[in-house]
């Protein structure tokens, strides 16, 4: 993906865990972070309490999906993932991405990978890899300051 793009919608999961979301649901009201990650990854499970930790920091300014995109068959049972998402307390939405259809909307190819988009539902922001989410933590104040300043300026 490029950025500005619109955000991809999120049908055709394998399966969803812990809550089906849809892309209308999510545009309009506040930023949304997509992670993608596979229960093979050791970078995904390194980063995933960091993650957390960014969820629930900012859980009333950011919607949080996970998705499952597995490397190889091993990461295809899904109950498997499952239990690895409680194991790691992941409690955002979690679209299993066994066919790789939100992973090719996305153009990813990469474990973990996270896009932020505005509240508008454009991409703001891509990374991969587990260097941490301070890059990220800018990308999200950088946008909740644009809200608050075109909120602020249609309240006058």
């Amino acid at each position: 993906m490029k950025l500005n793009e619109k955000m991809p919608e999120l049908a055709n999961a394998t399966e969803w865990v812990n809550q089906e979301v849809t892309r209308d649901e999510l545009i309009g009201v506040r930023p949304t972070l997509i992670h993608f990650w596979a229960i093979s990854c050791h970078i995904c499970k390194k980063a995933m309490p960091e993650l957390n930790k960014f969820r629930d920091q900012y859980k009333q300014q950011l919607n949080v999906v996970g998705v499952h995109m597995p490397r190889s068959e091993n990461d295809l049972d899904i109950e498997i993932v499952k239990l690895i998402a409680k194991d790691y307390g992941m409690t955002q939405p979690i679209y299993i991405d066994n066919e790789h259809r939100l992973a090719d909307a996305f153009e990813n190819m990469y474990v973990p990978s996270y896009y932020l988009f505005d509240e508008n539902g454009r991409l703001r922001h891509m990374q991969t890899g587990g260097s941490g989410l301070h890059l990220l933590e800018k990308q999200l104040h950088l946008i909740l300051k644009e809200m608050k300043e075109i909120s602020s300026f249609y309240k006058s």
